[in-house]
C-alpha cells in the first residue's frame, strides 16, 4: 500500500512535465508562422505601392492588385488551369521516374562497394553537367515534344536524389551497425532494420530538392517549342509584352513550389515519425 501511495506523484507529474514542451513548440510553430505571414505581406505592400509612388517603372513591375487581376482573368478563361495541368503532368512525371529509379540505384551504390567502384567515374561526369546544358541534346535526340521535357526533369531530378541517398547509405552511424551485428542480424535484416530507417531523412532531403528542381528545369524547357505549360505562359506573355500575364504566371509557379515542398515536407514527417524531435 505504502508503494502504491509513493508511486502515484510520479505517474502523475509525467504528462505535466511534457504538457510545458508541447505548449512551447506549439508555440514556436505560431510565431514562425506569423513571421512568415507577416514578411510576405510586407513584400506584398511594397509591390504594390513601389510601382504607384513611380519608385519603380509600372510598365515593367506593375503593381500586385494589376498582376492579381490579370490572374484571375487568366483563371477564368481557362488559359492557366490548361497550361498549370500541363506542366504539372510533364513535372510530375519526371519526378516520379526519377524517385523510382534513383533511391533503389542510390540505395544499390551506397551498400554495395563493387557496384560503387564501377559507376563511380559514370556518376562524377554527369552529376557536374548541368541538365539545361543538355536541354539541345534531348531535343535532337527525343523531338519537340511531351518525351523530351519528362526526359529532362528526370534526369535533372536523379541526380540530387540518387547522391543523397548515396551520402544517407554511407553516413550511416557505425555504432548502430555493430550493434546491429552484435545482434547476429544478416545482411538482409540489417539493411532493412538499421540503414534503411537512418537514410530516411537525408534521402528525403534529395527528394525535396529535387522537387524544387522539376519546376524549375520545366520552367525552362517550356520557353522551347512548347505549346502549353506555364513555362509557355511566360515567355508567350513576355513576347507579347502582356506583363501582367507573364506575372501572374510566376507567382502560379512559385505557388506550386510552396504547396509541393510542404507536402514533401508532411511525407517527410509521416516516415519520420519514429524519430524524436531535439529538446523532447
Amino acid at each position: 500500500m505504502t508503494a502504491l501511495l509513493e508511486a502515484r506523484p510520479a505517474t502523475r507529474t509525467t504528462p505535466v512535465a511534457v504538457r510545458p514542451q508541447r505548449t512551447r513548440r506549439a508555440l514556436d510553430a505560431l510565431l514562425t508562422g506569423a513571421g512568415k505571414t507577416v514578411a510576405i505581406a510586407a513584400l506584398l505592400v511594397v509591390w504594390e505601392v513601389a510601382p504607384r509612388l513611380g519608385l519603380v517603372d509600372a510598365t515593367f513591375l506593375p503593381p500586385f492588385s494589376t498582376v492579381l487581376g490579370a490572374w484571375w482573368d487568366l483563371l477564368v478563361s481557362g488559359q492557366l488551369l490548361e497550361n498549370t495541368r500541363a506542366s504539372l503532368v510533364r513535372s510530375l512525371s519526371g519526378f516520379g521516374l526519377a524517385v523510382a529509379g534513383a533511391v533503389p540505384l542510390g540505395l544499390l551504390i551506397g551498400w554495395y562497394k563493387p557496384v560503387s567502384t564501377v559507376l563511380g567515374p559514370l556518376l562524377e561526369v554527369f552529376r557536374n553537367t548541368a541538365a539545361l546544358a543538355l536541354l539541345p541534346v534531348f531535343v535532337l535526340l527525343l523531338g519537340i515534344g511531351e518525351t523530351s521535357k519528362i526526359a529532362i526533369v528526370f534526369y535533372a531530378c536523379t541526380w540530387p536524389i540518387l547522391l543523397n541517398t548515396i551520402s544517407a547509405v554511407g553516413g550511416v552511424d557505425p555504432t548502430l551497425l555493430r550493434l546491429a551485428k552484435s545482434m547476429n542480424l544478416g545482411g538482409f535484416r540489417l539493411f532493412q532494420k538499421v540503414i534503411l530507417p537512418a537514410a530516411v531523412p537525408t534521402v528525403f532531403t534529395g527528394i525535396r530538392l529535387a522537387g524544387a528542381v522539376s519546376i524549375l528545369v520545366l520552367v525552362a524547357a517550356e520557353m522551347i517549342g512548347a505549346k502549353a505549360g506555364l513555362g509557355y505562359l511566360i515567355n508567350a506573355s513576355q513576347y507579347n509584352f502582356a506583363i501582367p500575364q507573364m506575372y501572374a504566371g510566376i507567382i502560379t509557379i512559385s505557388a506550386i513550389g510552396v504547396l509541393f515542398n510542404q507536402l514533401l515536407v508532411a511525407l517527410e514527417r509521416r516516415f519520420t515519425s519514429w524519430r524524436v524531435p531535439v529538446g523532447a
